[in-house]
């Protein structure tokens, strides 16, 4: 089990929820939230998940981290008060409980 604020993600039923309302992701959404939170409170480039998430271990030139990452986004924070996933300007992402 992973866990950040009221967000869980159960790797051997691989579900997700936050604050107990479930989260259907599709495969890549789930590996990509699984290694954001494998590596909560760090943030994570854009390099890194292309290695980990897409086997890519060369920077293709396209936006589709940024565009899985919006997704996952919207899933886990659309109507919830805090958002979980942060974009730090110029280095990646970092998944981290609130306040």
């Amino acid at each position: 089990m992973l866990r950040v604020a009221d967000l869980e993600m159960d790797l051997i039923r691989r579900t997700v929820s936050r604050g107990g309302r479930r989260i259907e992701l599709q495969p890549r959404e789930f590996r990509l939230l699984e290694y954001l939170l494998r590596h909560a409170e760090q943030v994570v480039t854009r390099t890194m998940l292309l290695e980990a998430v897409w086997d890519f271990h060369f920077d293709p030139q396209t936006n589709v981290v940024e565009t899985h990452v919006s997704r996952v986004r919207a899933k886990i924070d659309r109507g919830f008060g805090a958002e979980l996933i942060q974009t730090v300007r110029g280095a990646g992402y970092v998944i981290r409980a609130p306040g």
